[in-house]
């Protein structure tokens, strides 16, 4: 019964300020649906910089005889480069693959028939393919080369790829995490605005309950649930605008890029439920903070 009460009170608070109240609730339900909006996108984009970073491999150019001083790799310094490289903790298992000059020119005739079509005789060199276990290691394997090894005429790394594969991944984290935590913040001052007021209109009906012997946590009851109501409504709005958009706007935007297989956001009903766990959480810190500066109970 006395829940009951508690809710029936937090309900009456907020529609006797009916404009603070959907002030708040907008913008819980605007930060919440941008908040949703940077998780799908960041778990997407994260998505497809680990993709991108899984093609990220280092090429190992073999010595041939026009391209080294020394002559023509050996099988023995080829042997032994293949082992360094399988020996270094940052390369996957079974991440060395040796391409032979003959499979690396079919490979060319079949990417760029254009190019291979004249070549009279085979001008490339036999290679190791080299995947990382992580693409941040593609560069520290490459310098774990230097000087190189006999046998070994270059190391190739797509470096400016990599790089900004790297970079525009760890960019777009760094700008989704801020975002979320100002629109968190934005939601929570709001929220806690909302609990203000309501405090200040209610401050003589307060005095008159704690006269009569009300406890405090009585008298704090209805502003708790206030906040987690406002945070819950707003929550709850953005979830459907989020699911409009799936709905309508995704297919004909994201859904038309062909970003590689694997590639996705977090699910949606994920999505809803941290949504729904956040808005709960900002009322409760909006309406906590907020008692604590301004109702002395």
């Amino acid at each position: 019964m006395r829940l009951s009460v508690v809710v029936a009170e937090a309900w009456r608070s907020l529609t006797a300020s009916l404009s603070t109240t959907l002030a708040s609730a907008l913008t819980v339900l605007i930060g919440m649906f941008l908040v949703g909006l940077l998780l799908g996108l960041g778990t997407w984009a994260r998505s497809w910089s680990d993709h991108a970073k899984g093609k990220l491999v280092i090429d190992v150019f073999l010595c041939t005889d026009t391209t080294c001083k020394s002559g023509e790799v050996t099988p023995a310094q080829r042997n032994e480069v293949g082992s360094l490289l399988q020996a270094d903790p940052r390369v996957q298992p079974g991440g060395v693959r040796f391409v032979s000059k003959e499979e690396a020119l079919r490979i060319m005739k079949r990417k760029a028939p254009e190019m291979a079509g004249n070549v009279i005789s085979n001008p490339l060199p036999d290679s190791f393919k080299v995947k990382p276990k992580k693409g941040e290691e593609v560069l520290a394997i490459a310098d774990s080369l230097n000087p190189l090894p006999a046998g070994v005429e270059k190391v190739s790394t797509g470096k400016k790829t990599a790089k900004r594969v790297l970079r525009v991944a760890r960019v777009f984290e760094v700008l989704s995490a801020l975002a979320i935590v100002i629109l968190l913040g934005a939601a929570t001052i709001l929220i806690g605005n909302t609990i203000r007021l309501s405090i200040f209109a209610r401050r003589r009906e307060i005095e008159v309950m704690k006269l009569v012997g009300a406890s405090n946590w009585f008298v704090r009851g209805p502003f708790i649930v206030e906040g987690l109501m406002t945070g819950l409504i707003g929550a709850a709005g953005s979830i459907v605008l989020l699911l409009l958009g799936k709905e309508l706007v995704l297919p004909a935007t994201i859904g038309h890029l062909d970003a590689g297989n694997g590639v996705g956001a977090i699910s949606f009903g994920y999505t809803a439920l941290i949504l729904l766990g956040l808005g709960l959480l900002l009322g409760a810190a909006g309406s906590t903070i907020t008692m604590r500066r301004f109702l002395q109970v």
